[in-house]
């Protein structure tokens, strides 16, 4: 059961009174770490203007920055919430809960926050209405820009904002300008194309920073350019125009003195969302899953059998199946197996679906966004009808207000017709899967189609996952990877997905080895509680996870070779567990060690270069 305080009291005052007040504009985190305060200022022409700050163990972490938004006045309905503002009134609320999610890193969540409402007023005389709300947890600060419904304004034209972050000096940045990118360490200044969030940063006193968002379901991508040295602003992908009420994305700025506890504390994205909508989930199935490539019976039915073996739970039937995916003449409706993937055109969808069905196996379709975009009211139902129990959505537009709000409003959709949901290519996540669940997973991450290094896949966890599940597609046993077999295993520990793409480029003749991938044939892709146990972005991580008595734990290093001595001491005191370990052994191939420990035992991992290891820890 959900436990839940909520305590509530107004200070609602004159806007010059209230200005004078500063405790009443300032709120605190739980554990009093984080503060979060704003104010009016007058600026050379920019006259009572929003200016925010947020401090971390009693230092700067966002020093003070403008805040706000508008047009250029030229809409029907200029708006300009970025000067002359006066404050009306000021709430403030406290809440302590928790919740747990249908699926995730873990069981429970605390949602303990301290919360301040600003109301303002534009301008002399009746005016619009804005509100800025705040949120300081102990993981971080969250705020947003909130426009109650107002019959006397109609439209609203929002154009850009003048929402600034100004970074202590010094202050370094994980940079990457689109999802799947590559990340780089960058100063603050002059960056040629603004930033994808997350963005975490390291503080030149040794503080670590993430600036972010969450609920972004309704209203456009936010970037982060450079416009000063240590200075950022937010640059909205495209304009809106909207009615009230609306409501921004949340800013998030989380604030930790390791790296690790930044992703510890990712279920702060989550909490800043709306609750699940969905009243039976008892369909939603995370699991493990294979990737068809034969687009043929006989190879469906084949990877079946593997599945069986193998205890993958999804059969995924990929771009070509209705014809080929760009080609507005392609029909998803219908089974047209496109001749570059398969000339023979021998797929029998609905036998390979009876046949997978027959053995407990599920089905994923793939369907680009071309045919979505315009048959999704139909797809829905017949892939249900079909027996099919997902549906994976391609090369989707992202970023812009109109395809945000269709994106989001197709997974509530499929939600209708139980079909879970994976969203590939640019589309990172922002919470929106605690509302909706069926959004098992996502890409928006640059994962093994593109081949990276091992020092990308040690930045991914400290950057991209704090943002939640992302879909990683892993290889193994494949010509092109980088990095060793050890180090592949461990990932799907590490790299957290409730759909799990663990053989995207295998079939199984690429596993004559079966002890080598033992270590996936039983592993979760959801648990009960998560630990990030040591780790550096660009240097290696090790987490630790467990499903019910069972813990699971993976690390691997960047493209050095080193040793990492670990604490057991998250088992169950007084407990002994099994431990079987899988790492390199120097030759390309896979060691199995096995032995007794207790939470009073050290684990030591001796990594080669681009390599990993994974271990299961089973309760006796």
């Amino acid at each position: 059961m959900t436990r839940f305080l909520s305590l509530i009291f107004c200070l609602v005052l004159a806007g010059k009174s209230l200005a004078q007040t500063p405790d009443s504009l300032r709120i605190s985190s739980p554990n009093g770490l984080l503060t979060w305060s704003i104010r009016l200022q007058d600026e050379p022409q920019s006259p009572q203007s929003p200016i925010y700050e947020i401090t971390y163990r009693n230092k700067p972490l966002i020093q003070p920055s403008r805040l706000g938004m508008g047009n250029s006045g030229t809409g029907l309905r200029p708006l300009n919430w970025n000067k002359n503002l006066r404050i009306v009134s000021a709430t403030k609320r406290t809440q302590r809960s928790n919740w747990q999610p249908v699926w995730g890193e873990r069981a429970d969540i605390p949602d303990h926050y301290n919360e301040l409402i600003v109301t303002f007023r534009n301008g002399p005389g009746a005016g619009g209405t804005m509100q800025l709300i705040a949120r300081a947890y102990d993981e971080g600060v969250a705020f947003r820009y909130f426009f109650p419904e107002d019959l006397r304004v109609q439209v609203l034209e929002v154009e850009q904002e003048t929402t600034f972050f100004n970074l202590p000096p010094k202050t370094k940045a994980l940079y990457t300008h689109h999802a799947q990118g590559r990340y780089e360490e960058r100063a603050i200044e002059n960056w040629d194309k603004a930033a994808q969030m997350p963005l975490t940063l390291r503080l030149d006193n040794g503080t670590w920073a993430c600036i972010t968002q969450a609920e972004q379901t309704s209203y456009p991508l936010v970037r982060l350019k450079t416009v000063g040295p240590n200075q950022l602003v937010s640059q909205l992908y495209s304009e809106i125009t909207e009615a009230s009420p609306l409501a921004s994305s949340w800013r998030v700025v989380m604030a930790a003195d390791r790296p690790t506890d930044l992703l510890e504390h990712n279920y702060l994205i989550q909490s800043l969302n709306p609750p699940n909508e969905i009243k039976d989930v008892s369909w939603i199935k995370p699991g493990r899953v294979i990737r068809d490539l034969t687009l043929s019976t006989t190879g469906a039915k084949d990877l079946v059998d593997f599945a069986v073996e193998q205890n993958i739970d999804y059969l995924h039937f990929d771009a070509g199946w209705y014809g080929h995916e760009y080609e507005i003449a392609s029909d998803a409706t219908k089974v047209s197996v496109d001749p570059r993937r398969n000339p023979k055109g021998d797929l029998d969808l609905p036998e390979a679906i009876r046949y997978a069905r027959s053995k407990g196996k599920k089905i994923i379709l793939y369907v680009n966004h071309r045919a979505l975009e315009r048959q999704l009211d139909t797809l829905l139902p017949l892939y249900e009808s079909w027996g099919v129990s997902g549906i994976k959505f391609g090369f989707v537009h992202t970023g812009s207000h109109h395809w945000t709000v269709w994106l989001h409003e197709a997974v509530r959709k499929a939600a209708k017709h139980h079909l879970v949901v994976d969203i590939h290519d640019e589309y990172s996540p922002t919470g929106f899967n605690r509302t909706y669940p069926n959004l098992l997973t996502q890409e928006g991450v640059r994962g093994n189609e593109d081949w990276p290094d091992a020092t990308h896949n040690t930045i991914l966890p400290f950057t991209r996952y704090i943002n939640g599940a992302a879909d990683y597609t892993f290889c193994f046993n494949q010509p092109r990877l980088t990095n060793t077999k050890g180090h592949q295993l461990a990932l799907p520990v590490i790299y957290f997905s409730p759909l799990q793409f663990l053989y995207w480029y295998g079939k199984p003749a690429d596993f004559p080895d079966r002890q080598e991938i033992e270590f996936w044939k039983d592993l979760p892709t959801v648990w009960d509680e998560t630990k990030v146990l040591a780790g550096t972005p660009g240097q290696f991580v090790s987490i630790a996870r467990r499903k019910g008595t069972d813990w699971y734990i993976g690390t691997v290093t960047n493209t050095e070779a080193r040793k990492v001595d670990l604490p057991m001491s998250f088992l169950e005191p007084g407990k002994s567990y099994s431990l079987e370990s899988y790492e390199d052994d120097g030759t390309g191939k896979v060691r199995k060690q096995t032995r007794k420990v207790t939470s009073k035992d050290r684990l030591t991992a001796s990594l080669i270069a681009s390599g990993g290891q994974a271990v299961v820890l089973k309760r006796n």
